[in-house]
């Protein structure tokens, strides 16, 4: 076996070496790392679900009741009556004919992409959609271009293409994770019903967090009924694991079919499709959560931009990247913020493109006004 020391040297000399630690999630927006106790502003735990009480109790029934794992794929006998239920709470909470379960969000995007094109089909993907939509375009084996959803027009000329004679989808996450950003979707609806695309919605940093109703960006921008295929995760809002894909009975079921990542793959413990269902009544009952979500990442924004530090133009929501350029800054600056007290995430190349290095600081309803003013000031501080 080949040694990778070398480009290990490289990674590390580069501030692109990742390292995996050891965390435990407190309560009210803290954590355990390496014997300190830090505030954590790594989470996608937006809603402060992972640990409400009421998720807790209904995974420790189940667990009690059917033990830990699914013992098997959903097609072959790991679909329990929680499995069930939780695909008909899913469908029912975004208004659906049908919902379906994968293991993963990352799951879900790759196995839903490769089920539903092929070789003739052209899968229009944006730049900075998540690592799994990108990963599925790839392996789905269907002509394969990107595009930045900040040239609308070039996307237009590539749905005109003459090379495309199959079908044509914009593939798009509705909130873009190392961005804050809402993707376009009108605009990129518009432009799917002039040429007679489809369109794929990854929601993942949506679901829970915007909308009337919770049910992300789709919701959000009115869109719902214009997206052909919408995919979600319950590992960011919703606290618990697992993606879905929603849409028409005959997509779920084709996708039953298809999707070899869900086919092929054990299914979900029970437990946590029981959490999830919990979870799902608790984003509808509990409407105030996303909307103190709004105003607490609203306010560190603008706690961010008195003390003049660069936050990436146009986002919303709790994702909020405070751009730092260089890898190893950001590596530097996040090693001081946890000096400080403040657990928070650097993010770089390849997730992020060259040059953009970042702080991904990721709010949550644990946190309030004073924890996030005292954090923009460690921000500055540390980046002096």
């Amino acid at each position: 076996m080949p040694s990778h020391a070398d480009d290990l040297a490289h990674l590390e000399q580069s501030g692109l070496l990742r390292r995996p630690r050891t965390v435990t999630p407190l309560a009210g927006g803290r954590c355990v790392v390496d014997g300190r106790e830090l505030w954590n502003f790594t989470t996608n735990d937006y809603l402060d679900l992972a640990g409400d009480e009421r998720l807790v109790e209904a995974a420790v029934e189940v667990v009690r009741t059917v033990g830990v794992g699914a013992r098997a794929s959903a097609l072959v006998s790991g679909r329990t009556e929680h499995h069930e239920r939780l695909e008909d709470r899913i469908a029912r909470f975004e208004g659906t004919e049908a919902a379906m379960l994968f293991p993963t969000g990352y799951a879900a995007n790759v196995g839903t992409l490769a089920a539903l094109t092929g070789p003739d089909d052209t899968l229009l993907c944006d730049r900075l959609n998540h690592a799994s939509l990108v990963e599925g375009c790839r392996s789905s084996g269907a002509r394969f271009r990107v595009y930045r959803h900040t040239a609308i027009d070039r996307l237009a000329r590539e749905l005109g293409s003459d090379e495309n004679s199959g079908e044509r989808w914009i593939v798009t996450d509705g909130v873009f994770s190392m961005d804050g950003k809402l993707a376009p979707l009108v605009e990129l609806c518009d432009r799917a019903e002039q040429y007679g695309a489809a369109v794929l919605v990854d929601d993942a940093h949506g679901t829970g967090v915007f909308g009337t109703g919770g049910r992300g960006a789709c919701e959000h921008l009115g869109v719902e009924d214009r997206v052909a295929v919408r995919v979600g995760t319950l590992s960011k809002a919703v606290g618990t694991l697992g993606g879905f894909v929603v849409g028409s009975r005959s997509l779920v079921e084709w996708l039953r079919n298809a999707a070899g990542t869900q086919i092929y793959s054990t299914a979900l413990p029970p437990a946590v499709c029981a959490a999830a269902a919990v979870a799902f009544d608790v984003i509808e009952q509990e409407p105030e959560r996303r909307v103190r979500l709004q105003e607490l990442s609203a306010f560190l924004r603008g706690q961010l931009a008195e003390l003049g530090l660069e936050v990436v133009r146009g986002g919303a929501g709790p994702i909020v990247p405070v751009l730092v350029g260089k890898s190893e800054t950001a590596v530097e600056v996040g090693r001081r913020l946890e000096e400080r007290g403040f657990l928070v995430s650097a993010i770089r190349p390849p997730t992020v493109p060259r040059g953009t290095a970042r702080l991904r600081v990721s709010v949550t309803v644990a946190h309030d006004e004073n924890v996030l003013s005292d954090l923009a000031a460690a921000v500055r501080d540390a980046s002096r």
